[in-house]
């Protein structure tokens, strides 16, 4: 049975493109840099952003965490934005692999305002510790994406401090479809960034971290140290070719069926949702008021072919992907109202 998989747009299956060429790839051993598709991989990727050089890595929150144990020294402090992926959804790492504190700072719907992480760097007190770096991220876990503005002017405040910038970029791409630019416009205000190659353009495994070719370097070492020496990755940079190459030049239709998903939502009475906030591939919305549990509403959709996840934090969350179709969005459209009208009618 085929579902309709709103889960994420990590669940994407590869193409046949990426699976024919996965399959006659040629492969060396990366540990010993002579896997030709993953050096291929890293040159393109270091063009994409805009950098000197890039890695390789299994996934974006190792991607994140070498950055972190490349800028920093222990007991450095991190400024990063309350809500960030790094901060919520990477277990704590900063502190386990890095020796590191994080100092958060409350953004406007996860916008840090610049002036906030002036106020945030630490002074020179024997008290303090060294604000060793400033984390950004774009587009934005909630699906919204950040103004190069006021990446820019975070940019030059760090600049102005000597203090390194980091980028998570995890939907890097959806955020320069959005932004109508090439990612390396966005990346230019980040010594560091990492972006996803399995996030919505469908290759199974990875991720690739940006930055100077000293950077780079210095991080190679540092993802040994956490196991990550891969031998014929090759086989999974060809996919991530693709990927790169390729489903980039498509995630403005993602972005166009979660606004169509997003009006549909709109119609189901209960249904609360901010439609400006639909900006990539991401819809959040409320549904407390529809008298259904979100429970329920997994375990109903489920059994019509639809995956989703439950609440978290209050908000559902859908997300389109390549793998979804305008008319797998209508017939989600159509369950969810004959789910909801039926549950509203038994109450």
């Amino acid at each position: 049975m085929r579902y309709i998989d709103l889960r994420s747009d990590t669940v994407t299956q590869p193409t046949d493109e990426m699976r024919e060429a996965m399959a006659k790839a040629v492969v060396g051993d990366d540990v010993y840099g002579d896997d030709p598709t993953i050096c291929l991989l890293e040159k393109k990727a270091a063009e994409y952003a805009g950098k000197e050089a890039s890695l390789f890595v299994p996934s974006g929150t190792m991607g994140n965490q070498l950055a972190v144990m490349t800028h920093t020294k222990r007991g450095n402090e991190i400024i990063a934005e309350e809500n960030c992926h790094i901060i919520q959804h990477e277990v704590g790492a900063v502190a386990i692999l890095s020796n590191a504190m994080v100092r958060t700072v409350r953004g406007e719907k996860g916008v840090m305002n610049p002036q906030d992480v002036l106020k945030a760097i630490r002074g020179n007190d024997i008290h303090y510790p060294v604000t060793g770096l400033i984390c950004m991220e774009n587009a934005l876990s909630n699906g919204t994406v950040v103004p190069l503005a006021v990446m820019k002017e975070i940019y030059d405040i760090a600049k102005n401090h000597n203090i390194p910038v980091h980028l998570d970029g995890a939907r890097l791409f959806n955020a320069a479809a959005y932004l109508g630019v090439d990612a390396a416009q966005i990346a230019q205000y980040a010594d560091s960034v990492m972006f996803c190659l399995s996030k919505g353009l469908c290759a199974p495994v990875g991720s690739m971290l940006a930055g100077s070719k000293d950077f780079i370097e210095r991080a190679r070492k540092n993802r040994k140290i956490l196991g990550g020496g891969m031998r014929q990755a090759g086989i999974l940079a060809a996919a991530g070719l693709i990927a790169l190459e390729k489903m980039t030049k498509r995630l403005h239709i993602d972005h166009e069926n979660a606004k169509h998903l997003a009006k549909g939502l709109m119609s189901i009475p209960g249904i609360k949702l901010n439609y400006e906030d639909v900006q990539i591939d991401m819809v959040f919305f409320d549904m407390e008021e529809t008298g259904i549990s979100s429970d329920k509403l997994v375990e109903e959709l489920f059994k019509k072919g639809i995956k989703i996840n439950g609440a978290e934090g209050g908000l559902m969350r859908f997300v389109t992907n390549n793998d979804v179709t305008r008319e797998d969005i209508d017939y989600t459209i159509k369950c969810m109202k004959e789910i909801i009208s039926l549950s509203s009618s038994a109450s």
